[in-house]
C-alpha cells in the first residue's frame, strides 16, 4: 500500500505540472477502459486541466449513455501533449494507432490493472490486485481529494461492474464491493446503468448471440467450448465489433465447460483470441502468454498470425496440455 501511496503521488505531481493532457485506452474498449476514460476525463476537465479523450475505436454503443457530450474520440492528427495517460491498456501496441496519435508527448503515464502489463510508461501504476482500472481512478481522485460528480461516479461503477462480471468474477474483492458502495453514495445510478449495460441489447447482437448458441462446439470431454466469429458473420447479422462483447460467457456458463475460447478473424491470416477459465488451476494467461498474449488468470487475449485451422488448433491443444497437467 505504501508504494502505492508514492506513486499515486507521483502520478498527481506530473499532472499538477502539466496543463495539455490526452486520456488513452485499449484498442475496442471495454467497459472497464471507457470508464475509466471518461471518468478521468471528467475529473481532470474539472481542474481545470485541457484534455482529450481519445481511443482508435468508437465508443461501444451499450456505453454511450456514459457520454451524452461525446467527450471520447476517434483520435484526429498527432498532437503535442504535456502529458498522455494510458489506463486499462497492457503493452504499448494495444493502443494501436494512438501509439503514432499521441507520438509528440513529453511523458507517458501507465495506470493498469493487469498483470501483463509491459510497464511502457515513463511513470507505471500497475496493480493486479484491483479487479478493474476503474478502482485505480477511484483511488487516485480520492487521494487527490477532487470532487466525484454523479457522471463521473456512473463511469467508474460502469467499469468496476463490467470488468467483474457484475461482481460475480474470482477477483471480486471486499474492497470492490467498498469501492462500488462509495460510487453508489456519490451518485452512481443503479437502475440507468443496470439497465443500459445489462438488459438493453441491440438486434444484431441478438442475431449474433442466435450464431453463438448454433455454432459453438465442444471437446475433451466437454471441458473446452469454443465458437468462430467471421467476417461473414458480422456482414449476415448486421452486427458490429462491440457486440461480441460478453458473448463468451454464454458458452463459459456451460456446466462442464472449463475453459471457453473465441476466434474471430481479424484479416487474413490474423486471429484474435478470448480465453475465459472458470478453474483457478488453469491460467488463461499463461495459455496465450505462449502467443504473445496475456492478460488475467481467468480472462486473457490474444492475436495470432497464422491460417485460422492452424490457430485453431494451437490453442485448442495448448488449453488440453493445460487441463491435462492440472488433472
Amino acid at each position: 500500500m505504501k508504494s502505492h501511496l508514492k506513486i499515486i503521488d507521483r502520478i498527481l505531481d506530473k499532472i499538477a505540472e502539466s496543463q495539455s493532457i490526452c486520456v488513452v485506452g485499449h484498442v475496442r474498449p471495454d467497459g472497464d477502459c471507457v470508464g475509466s476514460e471518461l471518468g478521468l476525463t471528467l475529473a481532470l476537465r474539472k481542474q481545470g486541466k485541457t484534455v482529450r479523450c481519445w481511443n482508435q475505436d468508437a465508443m461501444p454503443q451499450k456505453y454511450a449513455f456514459l457520454d451524452p457530450d461525446k467527450i471520447l474520440q476517434t483520435p484526429g492528427r498527432a498532437q503535442t501533449f504535456d502529458l498522455v495517460i494510458a489506463v486499462d491498456c497492457a503493452s504499448f501496441d494495444r493502443l494501436g494507432t494512438l501509439g503514432a496519435a499521441v507520438g509528440k508527448r513529453k511523458f507517458l503515464i501507465n495506470i493498469d490493472h493487469h498483470l501483463s502489463n509491459t510497464r511502457y510508461g515513463d511513470l507505471n501504476w500497475i496493480s493486479a490486485r484491483e479487479a478493474s482500472t476503474g478502482e485505480l481512478i477511484f483511488r487516485l481522485l480520492q487521494a487527490a481529494n477532487w470532487p466525484i460528480t454523479s457522471a463521473i461516479a456512473d463511469c467508474l461503477f460502469t467499469a468496476v461492474s463490467t470488468d467483474t462480471g457484475s461482481f460475480q468474477y474470482p477477483t471480486t474483492k471486499p474492497v470492490t464491493y467498498h469501492t462500488a458502495g462509495e460510487l453508489v453514495k456519490l451518485g452512481a445510478n443503479l437502475e440507468t446503468i443496470c439497465h443500459e449495460v445489462y438488459q438493453s441489447f441491440s438486434l444484431s447482437r441478438i442475431r449474433l448471440l442466435k450464431h453463438v448458441y448454433s455454432h459453438f462446439r465442444l471437446t475433451h470431454k466437454d471441458q473446452i467450448a469454443w465458437f468462430w466469429l467471421k467476417k461473414k458473420d458480422f456482414a449476415r447479422t448486421g452486427a458490429d465489433r462491440s457486440d461480441t462483447e460478453g458473448l463468451i460467457d454464454h458458452i463459459r456458463a456451460i456446466e462442464p465447460v472449463v475453459v471457453a475460447c473465441v476466434f474471430e478473424e481479424i484479416d487474413t491470416d490474423l486471429i484474435r483470441v478470448s480465453l475465459r477459465s472458470k478453474s483457478p488451476k488453469i491460467n488463461v494467461s499463461e495459455i496465450l502468454g505462449q502467443f504473445g498474449g496475456g492478460g488475467h488468470a481467468a480472462a486473457a487475449g490474444a492475436r495470432i498470425a497464422g491460417k485460422p485451422l492452424s490457430v485453431q488448433r494451437r490453442v485448442i491443444g495448448a488449453i488440453k496440455k493445460a487441463l491435462n497437467s492440472a488433472s
